[in-house]
């Protein structure tokens, strides 16, 4: 009976500060679509306590399976029996984990150039350290399991305690974990780690992507979105059986700014040099160039 009520949802992978946000809020402007805004603790539902994300398809038991269909059915009831968008930046490390729990979602992958996705990063990776709010923990908790909260009672702690109260400067890490990731922030300074975090997240996501065969993803660049709005939407809507109208694209570029690509270059240029290695194979997988002044 589940099976047959829960409407094929649509999972927006994407690496973080890589538009996964400006995109659900696009496809948000639909009334088909609900949006559901990174259910993380839903995802992790199969072993909470795991220090990175990356999960595959032995992870998705059919006690995991039946858990995450009938917490998204549940979310879709309580919306209207609305079709779900969702996007949670850690499900780039765990496609076959998500495509186990969800064969038959229609699956969005969008990317956006290194360089901007880590000048974005780096300062959110600052900015959350200063302004995480009670709300925002307690959302992040709220789709929990209360026999898992336990697992997320430390992450808790840090954040509204040995931050906000104590005024910790250490470093707070957002995004996908990738394995290994602990280890190098305390070997690597932060552009090294944020390279590597959109490298190895990137590379992971391409491969498992094009093994679930051909037309089951729509593949599409941030900066093409905010370039041509009307031609990407139009492609990401069709790909998801969605009807389109001139409304969603009046709405879209209203909403985006297409000036934020060049943020990278407040970065330090010696250091970026110094990171390309890390970065220069995926770069060129998806097109982007190397600027000449890091070359």
């Amino acid at each position: 009976m589940m099976a047959q009520k829960l409407k094929p949802p649509i999972i927006l992978i994407g690496n973080h500060r890589s538009g996964t946000s400006l995109t659900q809020q696009l496809f948000g402007l639909h009334p088909a679509v609900v949006t559901w805004h990174e259910p993380r603790t839903i995802w992790r539902y199969a072993d909470p306590g795991r220090i990175h994300d990356a999960f595959d398809e032995s992870d998705a038991s059919e006690d995991v399976v039946r858990y995450i269909r009938g917490r998204f059915l549940k979310y879709q009831l309580q919306h209207g029996d609305r079709r779900i968008m969702e996007k949670t930046p850690s499900n780039i490390l765990r496609v076959p984990f998500v495509h186990k729990v969800f064969p038959d979602a229609k699956y969005l992958y969008v990317t956006r150039n290194a360089l901007s996705c880590m000048a974005s990063a780096e300062l959110k990776w600052d900015k959350i350290k200063r302004t995480k709010t009670w709300s925002a923990v307690r959302r992040s908790l709220s789709d929990a399991p209360l026999t898992q909260l336990h697992y997320y009672a430390g992450d808790f702690l840090d954040h509204m305690v040995v931050r906000k109260v104590w005024q910790s400067k250490d470093l707070l890490v957002t995004g996908p974990r990738y394995k290994g990731m602990d280890q190098d922030l305390k070997e690597h300074g932060i552009l090294r780690v944020l390279a590597r975090q959109w490298a190895r997240c990137n590379r992971q996501a391409r491969e498992d992507l094009a093994r679930l065969g051909k037309g089951r993803v729509c593949t599409f660049r941030y900066e093409d979105l905010i370039q041509d709005p009307p031609s990407v939407l139009r492609r990401a809507f069709e790909h998801c059986e969605l009807n389109y109208d001139d409304s969603v694209i009046r709405a879209a570029r209203e909403m985006i700014d297409p000036g934020r690509q060049e943020k990278w270059l407040r970065l330090d240029h010696d250091e970026l040099r110094e990171i390309i290695p890390e970065i220069r194979d995926e770069m060129e997988a998806y097109g982007y160039e190397i600027p000449q002044a890091l070359r």
